[in-house]
């Protein structure tokens, strides 16, 4: 048995406990909601309490012991009784720090902000009880206030602590006047009564600003509701109260804090009082309270304030009484309980009518209840939940008190709150005042009719508003109407209402938009389940859509409504919900799930679908709203494939269980459309795709239009959507174009086979020639649409046209000066390619106009593999990046195609440049591509049935990733990836490619990629300096890589950054030792080459930076890198000279053989002492200068020639 926890609170399950990892799944408030099984830091918070004399003085010490005693604390927040058999020492230990005399004032703050933070989490009301309460106590609570200063914001909680230890004092049983004897006076002293210093004390903590002022109103209502302070002050303080009250406006802060804390203090005491001290001021202060005009303030805790202290004046009015009429279910004693059920029914007759002889009818009620229901109900309508609720709670409370007709009077007022004249919140408040009266019994079974009548409307209540819509918390607050019912009403009263109810919560369980709704809705269901026993199914359904089922949903929609659907009673309101409230729902994504989910119901009642459902989404699809006709076309369509599939078990056409009417209409929906220019537009878009969904399963569904006009129609439809997706909205464009390609593939498919594997005439000479010419449209778009059309083309359309397809498509793929940003087309026709290769199939020694053979494969693997190279930025970042993954998934699909048909196809330099090009992808910076790029390498490699030939180092490959590692290693992370990737570096077919993509990887920016690149090169590098021939293999090829990418940025600025790493550390340091070594020459070569006319700064740091590195290289060349720094010295761009100098500076330091020790001083002291940003004349000199100390020939100024000449 296993708990499942629900909105409703716990239930028993009899599935298996979930698997740790499941468990950590969970959300972490559930998950460890009732772990804490007692209060386990006692001994530390001990010691930290212990501490407190220690750190007080100390502000750094003071602010971690009281963060962690916070830490402590939060951590009860949830199960604070736990706190219980600790809370007495707690408050102990703190108040000797407290009392005691020789604590210094920051000590004693220090104790009550600890203080306050026990109370934040235990509650005050239970801490109350726990101070010290003695007659001797109550002076040196008062003295204590003589040294506080209300305007001191950082001590607020001291003043708080005090108000409520004083609150508790004030209850000593004796009359204060007693006390005043005892006080010391000194001559020319007034002496004041302790009776006016603790009200002097509450008046004027009740307009503080902070905290203060909500102990200051506890203070009131404990202090004068006392026999002796009620005699002679609860006048005077009532008069006080309503006069600032009436003074004070709402539309001051000043005026808020000091209506705040009136009708605070104001509802505390009429909430402690005796009645009959409250009653003779009630009148009095409603009509204050009304003078106030409260509910037009904008401040929600004034209004929820004011609807509080009405609800308190109203009990005042009514006596206190339990409504002998209420409806009772049991008793709140178990022994109780159990003497009923032991009685006869006739006994319980008896007892019950016994209860209901009490006389209501002369019982004259007060005039202000009338006014106090009248701001009650309006209360309920108020725009924030708080009022709501403390309005629906007043209600609740006033109608216990009330004659039952007046309260059935009440009962009707708030079903009033339910009409669609109302907005949200006001059916949002009725639905918490049903509540709230359900659970009190004052909602007689005679009333429940038309309560759950309105309960089932609110349960599926949801209001247009703009783009989105109100209505959640209705419906969540519905659900809550319906857990209350369940615990207040016995089985046989609701059972007239259980087939509603149950299918509503049912719904909304499963159907509801918001995820909360659809909790609150399954924790309702399973409250009845177990309380009423009389929901058909009930278990079965619950463990099915518990609180974490329906979490997610598409599972609701798609999975857990067809269990659902199979018992009967759900079947049909199931049904007639989704094809009422939800294909017309403003949410596209909510129209789509239900169209879907009418799919897979469909099996369940196929008769009543095709008779009473299908004409009605029939008709629903000429409705002039928008998203009903969406939803109804898109529902059309998944129905009627739904009894294809059904129809077709028993070899029946569908044709047969929809009947002549219905297929006419079905093929009548493209025209009118058409006719009422509904195409156009906004709303284009969603025709658009909802037909071409509905051409692509008409087509599936075998329709019998086999030459009909319609079907030219649905041509044009694919085709004009195909042409005009450039003005389709970005976010919709993608889905659109798959629904109009899946949509031609389906139609090509059922309608324009003339024979079996035969196209008709018409349609091969007309469309094929139609979407080539479309493929060089101006509008990337459109190519995408054509070239994903063509892709989609079955087999017996291609046929005789294959070469033309492929060279169209491939002439999308290249990339020309005007169409360089057409990344889209590229990656589309790409595959599309990949695509047409699989419809058509491979015959080595077949015709090339209808299959894939000897004479086309190798211009297909051209045009994938000249797409490997495709490095295109714009404005949205590396848009070749799709094209690169689209042209990697190609080639793996092409090659295993190959490999499985006919191997002797792949050659072995195409397998070689493959395998290359896709290590290179596997080592580059994307974190995404780069996983995509080395899952296809290790599938090329690994694929064994039969395996690829020609693969370079099979062997070394197969041991460097062995098959059993391959499905644990994460190629998303660089700390995983590139260990493995720098090892292709030691076989010399892959290193070129490997070492390109390095060096992108090395130099990029982002720090995780770089830093493990880097290490994982630098692993490779540390492996190979005693090979003396592997490393000048690995220079060469470097210097290749370089050669190859001379003013390519993309690749040479990071190159450039990964030199200056290799040469940092040492890693040619074998190479220093021979004078002139190629290596230093050909690179200083590439160097002057790359920054040659250059003015990309990034570009000349890095180079600045590989040239100090190449200072180490011994020989002539040393010379030349030296005059290359001093030419940047004197660079026209003050920010390069200054970062020169300062690298050459640098450079000095570290290679000390580099200047001779006795000019030494004076080239550090020029390098650090000029000001390299200054006018470029004197900063040349400077720089002669130092090519003079130095030994380096000056530069020479090369003179511009002169204009004309």
């Amino acid at each position: 048995m296993v708990l499942t926890e629900g909105a409703g609170g716990m239930v028993l399950s009899d599935e298996p406990a979930a698997s740790a990892a499941e468990e950590e799944m969970e959300d972490d408030a559930l998950s460890s909601g009732a772990a804490l099984e007692a209060f386990g830091e006692s001994a530390e918070t001990r010691a930290l309490l212990g501490s407190l004399p220690a750190v007080h003085g100390e502000r750094a010490a003071r602010e971690v012991a009281e963060e962690r005693f916070r830490v402590i604390m939060d951590k009860y927040q949830e199960q604070p009784h736990l706190l219980d058999p600790h809370l007495e020492w707690m408050m102990n230990s703190l108040l000797d720090l407290v009392q005691d005399e020789a604590s210094p004032p920051a000590l004693v703050h220090l104790a009550f902000k600890f203080l306050y933070i026990i109370t934040k989490v235990r509650g005050y009301k239970v801490f109350l009880r726990l101070f010290p309460h003695e007659v001797a106590d109550v002076q040196p609570v008062l003295d204590m206030f003589t040294g506080q200063n209300p305007k001191d914001h950082e001590t607020w909680e001291t003043r708080y602590m005090l108000l409520l230890w004083l609150s508790v004092t004030c209850l000593i049983p004796f009359d204060f006047s007693r006390l005043d004897g005892n006080l010391p006076t000194q001559p020319g002293e007034t002496r004041i009564p302790i009776m006016d210093r603790i009200l002097q004390i509450a008046k004027s903590y009740l307009v503080v600003s902070d905290k203060a002022r909500d102990a200051a109103a506890v203070l009131v209502s404990k202090f004068i509701v006392r026999p002796d302070v009620k005699q002679r002050k609860m006048a005077s303080f009532l008069d006080w109260s309503l006069c600032t009250l009436a003074h004070s406006s709402f539309q001051t802060i000043e005026g808020v804090i000091a209506m705040d804390g009136m009708l605070q203090a104001l509802a505390q005491i009429f909430k402690h009082g005796k009645r009959e001290d409250c009653l003779p001021y009630a009148n009095t202060v409603l009509q204050c309270l009304d003078g106030c005009r409260l509910p037009e303030s904008n401040q929600t805790l004034l209004r929820k304030l004011g609807v509080k202290l009405v609800q308190r004046l109203g009990l005042t009015f009514l006596k206190p009484k339990v409504a002998a009429w209420r409806y009772q279910r049991g008793c709140r004693s178990l022994a109780a309980n159990l003497q009923l059920s032991a009685l006869g029914k006739s006994e319980q007759k008896l007892l019950s009518d016994s209860l209901t002889s009490d006389g209501d009818e002369d019982y004259d009620v007060p005039e202000g209840v009338e006014s106090v229901i009248e701001q009650l109900l309006v209360g309920l309508k108020d725009k924030d939940t708080v009022v709501r609720w403390s309005a629906a709670k007043g209600i609740g409370r006033m109608a216990g008190r009330l004659p039952r007709e007046l309260a059935d009077e009440v009962v009707g007022s708030v079903l009033a709150c339910f009409s669609f004249q109302e907005t949200d919140k006001a059916w949002h408040g009725g639905c918490l005042a049903l509540a709230e009266l359900g659970r009190r019994g004052l909602l007689l079974p005679s009333r429940l009719s038309e309560v759950v009548t309105v309960i089932l409307k609110a349960l599926t209540y949801d209001e247009k508003r703009g783009a989105c819509s109100v209505g959640a918390n209705v419906r969540d607050a519905a659900c809550y109407v319906c857990w209350a019912f369940a615990r207040a009403y016995e089985p046989q009263e609701l059972t007239p209402f259980v087939t509603a109810i149950s299918s509503a919560l049912v719904i909304a369980a499963i159907f509801d938009r918001n995820v909360n709704c659809r909790r609150a809705a399954s924790a309702a269901f399973q409250e009845n389940v177990g309380r009423q026993g009389t929901f058909p199914h009930g278990i079965d359904i619950l463990t099915t859509a518990d609180y974490f089922a329906v979490g997610n949903i598409s599972n609701c929609f798609l999975v857990i409504s067809v269990f659902i659907a199979g018992f009967q009673e759900y079947t049909k309101p199931m049904i007639d919900h989704l094809v009422s409230m939800k294909i017309n729902h403003w949410d596209g994504a909510i129209r789509e799930l239900s169209a879907k989910a009418l799919h897979n119901l469909t099996p369940q009642d196929p008769e009543y679908i095709a008779t009473h459902v299908f004409p009605t989404l029939l008709l629903m699809t000429l409705s002039p709203d928008l998203h009903t006709r969406h939803g109804a076309i898109l529902s059309c369509a998944e129905v009627t494939y739904a009894l294809y599939k059904l129809a077709s078990q028993t070899n029946r056409p569908v044709t047969d269980s929809l009947g002549e009417k219905a297929v006419q209409s079905l093929k009548q929906i493209h025209q009118q459309l058409y006719d009422r220019h509904l195409y156009r537009g906004l709303g284009g878009e969603l025709m658009r795709q909802a037909v071409c969904i509905l051409i692509k399963n008409l087509s599936l569904s075998r329709m019998p239009f086999k030459g009909d006009t319609v079907i030219d129609g649905w041509q044009w439809l694919i085709n004009d959507t195909l042409r005009s997706l450039h003005f389709v909205s970005s976010h919709s464009r993608q889905q659109i174009k798959e629904a109009a390609v899946s949509a031609l593939a389906a139609l090509c498919s059922e309608y324009y086979m003339k024979e079996p594997g035969e196209a008709g005439s018409a349609v091969e000479t007309e469309l094929i020639p139609q979407y080539l010419a479309e493929l060089q449209s101006p509008e990337e778009m459109t190519r995408c649409g054509f070239s994903s059309a063509l892709g989609a083309l079955p087999n017996f359309l291609l046929r005789g046209h294959l070469q033309q397809v492929l060279t169209g498509l491939r002439t999308v793929t290249c990339t020309s000066p005007k169409d360089v940003s057409f990344a889209e087309a590229r990656r589309d026709s790409l595959k599309a390619i990949s695509r047409i290769c699989q419809t058509v199939g491979v015959k080595a020694e077949g015709p090339a106009d209808e299959v894939m053979c000897k004479e086309n494969i190798s211009e297909v693997y051209s045009a994938l593999l000249g797409c490997m190279s495709d490095y295109t930025t714009d404005s949205r970042g590396d848009v070749g990046a799709w094209v690169r993954e689209a042209a990697m998934t190609s080639l793996m699909d092409l090659t295993l195609l190959l490999a499985q048909r006919e191997p002797v196809l792949i050659e072995a330099h195409i397998c070689e440049r493959v395998m290359c090009c896709i290590a290179q992808q596997a080592s580059e910076k994307i974190d995404r591509f780069r996983a995509h790029a080395a899952r296809i390498f290790l599938t090329l490699l690994h694929f064994d049935s039969p395996p690829i030939p020609h693969v370079p180092h099979r062997r070394e490959l197969e041991s460097l990733f062995p098959r059993s590692d391959a499905a644990s290693v994460n190629w998303n992370a660089p700390s995983q990836a590139f260990p493995l990737i720098t090892q292709l570096l030691g076989l010399p077919t892959y290193r070129y490619h490997v070492l390109l993509g390095l060096a992108v990887s090395v130099g990029g920016l982002t720090e995780s990629t770089v830093r493990h690149s880097t290490q994982s090169l630098f692993e490779y590098m540390k492996g190979i300096q005693k090979d003396a021939q592997l490393l000048e293999s690995f220079s060469e090829t470097l210097l290749k890589v370089f050669e190859d990418n001379l003013l390519n940025d993309r690749v040479s600025i990071s190159l450039l950054k990964m030199l200056d790493q290799l040469l940092a550390n040492g890693c040619f340091d074998i190479f220093t030792s021979e004078e002139n070594h190629p290596f230093c020459v050909k690179l200083l070569a590439l160097c002057k080459e790359e920054i040659r006319k250059s003015k990309d700064i990034q570009k000349l740091r890095s180079s600045i930076a590989v040239l100090c590195g190449m200072v180490q290289f011994n020989g002539d060349v040393r010379k030349k890198v030296l005059l290359q720094l001093f030419l940047l010295l004197g660079h026209p761009f003050p920010v390069i000279r200054k970062t020169t100098a300062s690298q050459v500076y640098e450079m000095v330091l570290t290679y000390s053989d580099l200047v001779d020790a006795d000019v030494l001083d004076e080239v550090m002291s020029v390098l650090s002492d000029t000001a390299w940003g200054g006018e470029l004349p004197v900063v040349r000199g400077q720089r002669n200068h130092l090519c003079d100390l130095l030994g380096v020939p000056r530069p020479q100024l090369v003179p511009k020639p002169a204009p004309g000449s």
